[in-house]
């Protein structure tokens, strides 16, 4: 079959010296036209199609530029180059953050001095004014928005980050278009090829059948999951937002479009590529048509056709789904990823604001060791703020083994975070609110959720002094647990909620904006004067995240050790060097706002504290037990070495 489709290429490709993009075809050929054939074997017109991929694959190698295939031989020659210590990121909105690409561009010294090397620029792909869903509704996948600056500005940006050895992250979404793409456009029009592009049906009957197994996304702003067409005359699948067409991935023209759109950007210079939606590509009736069988053949195929390619770049799948879910986003019955090498670890994020409100680490503890076991060349990206709401993912079996009932104990942490709760310091906003059930997700800037908000505005220097330890906390966990470390851009200099977007109509309702403001310089600038709230937490997550630098115990290799005390208000784990194993940290994060002991005799098989007092990193001083106990001093996370 190989052999038969490389004598129908494109004759010009013949013509040229590809050594590396054979091989890695052959290498991969057998994984690409097995699940090509699983997913599209049964079409007439299979063949065809099989050789559009495999020239659309050769086309962009063709195109790849030097530099860039060179990174991609480094890179699997030590293909567990992600897993080290050393990559720290930070997700940002290009114009919030900096106005366009060429002044990110200009603002990368200010990441560098945070120790960050890795950004994930959020959607910059062109998209229609208003109508765009914060850049996930895309109206050119091959564009980069006029309001952010050009390709060629994209690609500078990607080459002074090479010079600078950082990490370029940008999303694809593969879910869907804008209604206003040319797909839609031509769809619209009546044009037969393009409508089948999309889920497109006459009237409700399969609509019907579809909505029985499916939930409502955004309920209240945009109810069901189709969305009739006037100028069409037709119903369309509309998951999302009215506006956002989901793409119908039975057709391979669609896979096939969207693989050439990805190595796109590959070629630009993108590092890592983050696939939006993922768990929503494959719609099943008589399913909620999410993760489905079929949506990891796709990513996997996805996977594959990239390492022919551009082995070099790496996938991180936007799933934001149950904790039982997310590590077959990774790959299902393998050893080493297979689908994508990089998944959100939701599930801790939720678990460590849980901690916040209870001031215990009880759900927190039983929620880590619960946590799937990821795949070997695979690792989570920890956060605790990001773009998005914060969902309460946790498992409800855990919640129960906790000592909670796990709905009254939702409805408790959303009263807790948006303010409601007598004695919360907390200024989040509720987001999907649900009136009927009570259900809501959470808005709202790490700062203001931790407290800093209500503390300045009262004075309350002990409350400050809280908040401030809060932050550095939950920082101090995500970038000692294993994995990728990924900040949020305002997060470093204490930014609050902000209310500027109640004055843009297509936003006011949506909170999620309150944690989408424009960064302050000016407040930036404070990082540098001791004493304010912007230099203790910089100064703070800069000195951490050298320290981790430094550290191989903190590469991801699977060498994170939990470690079960009595003491319900610590996590406690150690991280070990997977080169030399006896050099170890102890990691022991006290979550509640009082000092906490912990019985040394609980360590004593890791072998801690035997050879006298043992270092608390951070902070550089030594740390003796006293009369057996060990003594964490309240809202801090010690790092700790013989």
């Amino acid at each position: 079959m190989l052999n038969e489709i490389l004598i129908e290429l494109n004759p010009e490709i013949g013509k040229l010296r590809l050594r590396h993009f054979y091989t890695r075809l052959g290498a991969n050929f057998y994984n690409i036209h097995s699940l090509f054939h699983r997913l599209y074997g049964d079409r007439p017109d299979f063949k065809p199609q099989m050789v559009s991929l495999v020239e659309t694959l050769a086309q962009r190698y063709i195109e790849r530029a030097p530099h860039l295939c060179k990174s991609d031989l480094v890179r699997e020659r030590d293909y567990n180059w992600f897993l080290s210590q050393k990559w720290v990121g930070m997700a940002l909105y290009c114009d919030r953050f900096a106005g366009d690409l060429k002044g990110l561009r200009a603002k990368l010294p200010y990441l560098q001095d945070m120790g960050v090397n890795m950004v994930h620029v959020m959607p910059i792909l062109d998209c229609p004014d208003g109508a765009s869903d914060g850049g996930y509704a895309v109206r050119d996948f091959h564009k980069v928005d006029a309001r952010y600056g050009t390709n060629a500005d994209l690609e500078a940006l990607a080459a002074t980050m090479k010079k600078r050895e950082m990490l370029l992250v940008l999303d694809v979404v593969v879910n869907h278009t804008s209604d206003d793409h040319v797909w839609a456009r031509q769809a619209r029009a009546g044009d037969k090829k393009f409508q089948d592009y999309y889920y497109v049906y006459d009237d409700r009957e399969t609509p019907d059948a579809f909505e029985q197994g499916m939930p409502e996304i955004f309920p209240n702003t945009a109810p069901g999951n189709f969305t009739w067409d006037e100028a069409m005359g037709k119903w369309v699948m509309t998951v999302f937002n009215t506006y956002q067409w989901d793409l119908n991935y039975r057709n391979p023209a669609v896979f096939i479009e969207m693989v050439d759109i990805i190595l796109f950007w590959a070629n630009k210079g993108v590092d890592i590529l983050r696939l939006d939606a993922v768990a929503f590509l494959w719609k099943k009736i008589g399913s909620t048509c999410q993760n489905e069988r079929e949506a990891h053949l796709l990513l996997q195929l996805m996977k594959d056709c990239c390492q022919v390619t551009a082995p070099g770049v790496l996938f991180i799948a936007e799933a934001i789904v149950a904790p039982g879910e997310i590590t077959k986003y990774f790959g299902e019955d393998a050893i080493m990823a297979k689908e994508c090498e990089i998944a959100y670890n939701a599930t801790l994020m939720a678990l460590l604001w849980d901690a916040v409100a209870t001031k215990n680490a009880k759900l927190l503890n039983l929620g880590v060791q619960h946590l799937p076991a990821k795949l070997e060349r695979a690792t989570w990206l920890n956060y605790v703020r990001c773009h998005d709401d914060i969902g309460l993912g946790f498992d409800d079996k855990d919640a129960g083994l906790a000592g909670y009932d796990p709905y009254s104990h939702r409805r408790f942490l959303i009263a807790y975070f948006t303010g409601r709760f007598e004695g919360s310091p907390a200024r989040g906003l509720p987001f999907g609110e649900n009136p009927k059930t009570g259900d809501a997700r959470i808005s709202g800037s790490l700062a203001s959720l931790a407290g800093l908000e209500s503390a300045i505005e009262s004075g309350d220097e002990n409350a400050i002094d809280a908040a401030i330890r809060t932050i550095l906390l939950l920082h101090s966990v995500i970038l000692s647990f294993g994995g990728i470390p990924l900040l949020y851009y305002g997060d470093g200099i204490g930014m609050l909620n902000s209310v500027e977007y109640l004055a843009d109509p297509s936003r006011r309702d949506d909170t999620r904006w309150a944690h989408r403001s424009s960064f302050d310089w000016d407040k930036a600038e404070r990082r540098h004067q001791p004493g304010t709230v912007e230099y203790r937490i910089f100064s703070g997550l800069k000195k951490m995240i050298a320290l981790r630098k430094e550290l191989p115990a903190f590469a991801d290799f699977d060498n994170r050790q939990q470690v079960l005390v009595d003491n319900p208000n610590l996590l406690v784990f150690v991280r070990s060097d997977p080169v030399s194993p006896r050099n170890r940290v102890l990691v022991v994060a006290n979550f509640n706002n009082q000092p906490q002991s912990m019985a040394l005799e609980v360590l004593q098989p890791y072998g801690f504290f035997q050879r006298g007092p043992m270092r608390e990193l951070c902070s550089g001083m030594t740390v003796d037990p006293e009369e057996g106990s060990l003594n964490i001093p309240a809202l801090m996370c010690c790092w700790l070495t013989d």
